[in-house]
């Protein structure tokens, strides 16, 4: 799936990335996208650099030709996912003030934070841009506003979910069923997107485009727990990151707050400690490492997301798919729970 529609794909996302005067330099706010999107170097220079696997534009093409579509048409709608899916990214690293990601710079740290957030506004807006360009490819009027309306439906959502989670990092008291609800709409509502947009594209039927929404709004769910776990317990030659690396940051992932829900006594004594603390040392994280262990973290993280992924399988069971798809489907689930980075 995903090396199917990588290379149309990549000239459709640099084709958009082209827009813009004559005689520009890679220093000026299209260079700068190209190098956050992995595309060139900070001097312009092109690149085969080390990204992310284009996950969503790709759900998008895959659920266009699995009902039925021509993926060439829902390309507009894919390269609008990835454009929102980077702006997000772009202002996120200005927030949580990451300065590397896929082990180059982040655009902060280069251009400054006042260019960052400006790159990420225009990349925001290319988006827009690029879906309304889909009459070109076959998409009607009506088709390109429906369009619209979901995806921008959709990052509005997943903006609300980016400020849920800022507001929630100086809480300690965050419950399992706020942080599952955050994560649906930070995470989730651009996975859950992808499928609704192709699958509107492939078939035109909203049976068929409800099952495809409800399939993603857990595929979402799965996404992010496994990721949240991957920053607790992955394998530091794959994540990048030492074992236990988002304790350290203190950050809000699914562990910590199952752990904070569950722990009592002494369990719960220890995690107030060190969640108080500034920055935790190596001794904090296993003393977290081990109130996880007791209260069973992992074994729920595991069960969700299995559980999750066995609802988004058996959403798509009534719907008519092109062959081989539902197949593919299944190896998409299992490379989500079993995924090492």
């Amino acid at each position: 799936m995903f090396g199917r529609y990588r290379r149309d794909l990549s000239e459709a996302i640099e084709a958009g990335l082209a827009r813009g005067p004559e005689g520009r330099g890679p220093q000026d706010v299209y260079g700068v996208l190209r190098y956050g999107m992995g595309r060139a170097d900070r001097s312009g220079r092109p690149i085969e650099a080390t990204t992310g696997k284009a996950m969503r534009p790709t759900l998008c093409l895959f659920s266009c030709e699995a009902t039925g579509g021509d993926p060439e048409s829902a390309l507009p709608a894919a390269v609008a996912l990835e454009y929102i899916h980077n702006f997000s990214l772009i202002h996120d690293d200005i927030q949580d003030g990451d300065e590397t990601r896929h082990h180059r710079p982040t655009i902060w740290t280069i251009w400054g934070v006042p260019r960052a957030i400006v790159a990420g506004n225009v990349l925001r807006t290319l988006a827009d841009i690029t879906l309304s360009d889909g009459t070109a490819r076959g998409l009607t009027a009506d088709d390109v506003v429906e369009l619209s309306d979901t995806l921008t439906a959709a990052y509005l959502e997943m903006i609300e979910g980016q400020y849920l989670d800022l507001s929630y990092e100086s809480r300690g008291d965050i419950t399992l069923s706020e942080y599952l609800g955050m994560i649906a709409r930070k995470t989730g509502a651009l996975i859950r997107c992808s499928l609704e947009l192709g699958a509107y594209v492939g078939s035109r039927d909203p049976e068929t485009v409800d099952a495809f929404r409800r399939c993603g709004r857990s595929l979402g769910l799965v996404f992010q727990v496994k990721d949240d776990a991957l920053g607790v317990w992955g394998d530091p030659e794959s994540t990048g990151k030492p074992v236990g690396a988002d304790i350290r940051r203190k950050k809000n992932s699914f562990p910590v707050v199952h752990a904070m829900e569950h722990a009592e006594g002494s369990d719960a004594e220890t995690l107030e400690r060190v969640y108080g603390k500034d920055e935790p040392d190596d001794d904090d994280v296993e003393a977290v490492l081990g109130v996880m262990r007791r209260v069973g973290t992992r074994e729920r993280a595991d069960e969700l997301t299995e559980l999750h992924a066995e609802r988004a399988l058996g959403a798509l069971a009534p719907v008519e798919m092109a062959p081989d798809a539902m197949r593919q489907m299944e190896e998409l689930a299992h490379f989500l729970l079993v995924r090492d980075h």
